[in-house]
């Protein structure tokens, strides 16, 4: 990603990274009560019993397993051997073993027989689809590779439920394989209710996957203070939505190549618990760039083939829309579907449309398939023409975008004022990805330019609706910045309280830190364990909280209620809106002990260039490092931050302030 054409801000390298938290390495889990954890399984592999339970993969899966004196400890282990391709292995079988709906925590350690390259991994099928996931990747080396307290968990209607240890194609070794149950952990019940205390101004809500629903604090919290929506993380976006094999099957059978299928299967968990406790979903997303597979736009559902038309692009594009509202209202009837993300995230920051290409690496996902189809962004307006003509009754349609505080702003409002006068659009969604750094005069945005933002949506006449809000503060600080978290946050959702007869719903974008996208910067309402943030504190501070409801599953399509009340008690960053060639400032090497020298300070691509595309691959080689990678001396280049301490996400805010002119160079300090 080079030049002017390209400007991601944090917000959008944030919204990268949520695309790869599936695939990220996985750390130690912060638990609770470790001693009350209830061991399920404790598996040494002394014996041909402990093998109950493990199978290869099958189909192909050539793998052959045994008991092996090779292990870690005691006198045996298992042995995965006869291996064929990197996806055979040990897998052992979770669904009629383990209870669904409830937490559990992996550990194991791994071997190869010359040398590890492993990853442990996850997989389920519903209504005979088949997803996939990695859950600990990166387990390299010549000798015992561990991963300790990884969390598994399935949903009911899930089936043949594995995780399973695959990758090369040597032998696998396995050994201290043990399973434990979560332990018990209770929430606050002595605080108010979020819910409750802005019942008469807004919806408040959340985003939950179906690995969230397992863990009983975690939907405890969520019914508590976010039970008035969901908004279901990535299983509703095109990716999850569209059937490829579905669409090549109608295909083959009515030569027509016109009519993508979907399926929701993979959002079914979630939409199931929203069905089950009377809970309104927000529907994000249809139209996107991101997370949109290549072979929806291509002539006979081919990735490698051309781009279809325009017109039969629109034509796919109105048949896909039909079809996802009809067969969602289908299988979910009584769910309120009051929202839906029409287009998301359609303008780069300097206002024009983003560049024709798909979305991925080699543009470090910034390029869109609908620009490569139309060249330009006049699939907007059809997007919302044909979602106002198949979206159920009641269904609001939004167009969502992030830095919508930025200069973009100008050509979401032209945009959503256009489509208006069609009658063709009920609001406009802010994400607000915010970031409030170490003090309240570096935060980005400033509330005030928050505000204005805000103020500027509503004067449209549109309905807004606060869609993905989280706060971060600098990583590595634990607790340090929570007290100026929670002033920003406090002064953010007292802007959006000025203009609650416009705003409809504010949305917060996970419910504890361990769980968000965002986890290393603690961005969230909740901690670790469970407990509320002084961000929580400052949002209720002087507020009283009214009746809230606690929802109980619904009955013949009716929520059953009892009521309880409570008392008061007392989050990207900033884009470039310019680029130019890089400044003398941060041109001349300067070598420190032990820091290679940087040629060009900020340029973590190497490019020659200091722009946003730095500030993206910084925090992409943080949140996935075994797919994204900075050499010697992008590293070098890009430890701007605070020089000598190595790749950080301060990095990337620091070539972001620098683009923005509120420092004058890079670096910013040195240790």
């Amino acid at each position: 990603m080079k030049g002017s054409n390209i400007r991601k801000t944090i917000a959008g390298i944030m919204s990268i990274a949520m695309t790869f938290s599936a695939t990220s390495a996985v750390s130690v889990i912060n638990t609770v009560n470790a001693a009350e954890e209830k061991v399920v399984y404790d598996l040494g592999f002394e014996s041909e019993d402990d093998l109950k339970n493990w199978s290869n993969r099958g189909g192909d899966d050539t793998t052959e397993l045994s008991i092996t004196t090779d292990a870690k400890t005691g006198d045996g282990a298992l042995l995965a051997s006869g291996r064929s391709e990197s996806w055979n292995g040990p897998a052992f079988r979770l669904d009629g073993v383990l209870e669904p709906n409830t937490q559990y925590y992996v550990t194991a350690s791994v071997k190869g027989k010359y040398y590890t390259s492993a990853m442990l991994s996850f997989q389920y099928t519903i209504d005979g689809q088949t997803s996939y996931s990695n859950l600990a990747q990166n387990l390299n080396g010549s000798d015992w590779q561990t991963v300790t307290h990884v969390p598994v968990s399935y949903s009911d209607g899930m089936e043949g439920v594995y995780i399973y240890f695959e990758g090369g194609s040597d032998d696998l070794i396995i050994d201290d394989f043990k399973i434990v149950e979560a332990a018990s952990v209770d929430i606050q019940q002595d605080i108010p209710s979020l819910s409750g205390i802005y019942k008469n101004d807004f919806k408040v809500g959340t985003a939950l996957t179906p690995d969230d629903l397992a863990s009983k604090p975690f939907m405890d919290l969520v019914q508590k203070h976010f039970g008035e929506s969901i908004t279901v993380g990535n299983e509703m976006k095109p990716d999850s939505v569209l059937n490829k094999e579905a669409t090549l099957k109608y295909l083959e059978e009515n030569g027509d190549d016109e009519h993508p299928q979907v399926s929701f299967s993979k959002a079914k968990p979630v939409l199931n618990y929203a069905q089950k406790y009377g809970i309104p979903v927000r529907v994000h997303t249809l139209v996107w760039h991101s997370q949109t597979p290549e072979w929806f736009f291509k002539e006979d559902f081919d990735a490698e083939k051309d781009y279809v038309s325009p017109e039969k692009m629109l034509k796919r594009m109105e048949n896909y829309i039909k079809l996802y509202f009809e067969t969602l209202t289908a299988l979910y009837p009584d769910v309120d579907f009051y929202a839906c993300d029409v287009v998301n995230e359609a303008w780069l920051e300097d206002g024009t449309p983003r560049k024709p290409g798909h979305c991925d690496a080699s543009n470090n996902y910034a390029a869109s398939d609908w620009v490569a189809v139309f060249g330009d962004n006049s699939f907007i307006d059809y997007a919302f023409e044909y979602a106002r003509k198949y979206a159920p009754e009641g269904c609001k349609l939004y167009y969502n975008d992030y830095n919508e505080y930025m200069s973009k702003k100008t050509q979401i409002i032209e945009m959503a004022e256009r489509i208006k006068k069609a009658g063709n659009i009920d609001g406009i969604g802010m994400q607000s990805h915010l970031d409030c750094r170490d003090n309240m005069q570096s935060a980005f945005p400033s509330i005030s330019m928050y505000e204005s933002a805000l103020k500027d949506y509503v004067a449209t006449g549109l309905d807004v609706q606060i869609t993905e809000l989280d706060v971060t503060v600098p990583e590595q600080n634990g607790a340090k910045y929570f007290d100026h978290q929670a002033e920003y946050y406090k002064g953010i959702m007292n802007a959006i309280e000025k203009y609650k007869d416009n705003v409809s719903a504010v949305i917060f974008w996970g419910v504890n830190d361990t769980k968000s996208w965002r986890a290393k910067q603690l961005p969230l309402l909740f901690g670790d364990d469970f407990m509320a943030k002084p961000a929580f504190d400052a949002i209720v501070e002087g507020k009283t909280a009214g009746e809230e409801p606690a929802r109980t599953t619904k009955a013949n399509g009716n929520t059953s209620a009892t009521t309880t009340t409570t008392s008061a008690t007392t989050t990207s960053a900033a884009p470039e809106t310019t680029t130019s060639a890089p400044d003398e400032t941060t041109t001349a090497p300067v070598i420190t002990s032990g820091v290679l020298a940087a040629k060009v300070y900020g340029d973590a691509n190497c490019d020659d260039n200091v722009d946003v595309s730095d500030a993206v691959i910084i925090m992409q080689s943080i949140s996935n490092p075994s797919k994204y990678s900075l050499t010697a001396q992008g590293k070098a280049n890009g430890d701007v931050s605070n020089r000598g301490d190595g790749i950080t996400n301060a990095d990337a805010l620091s070539v972001q302030k620098y683009k923005l002119q509120l420092i004058e160079k890079l670096p910013e300090s040195f240790q």
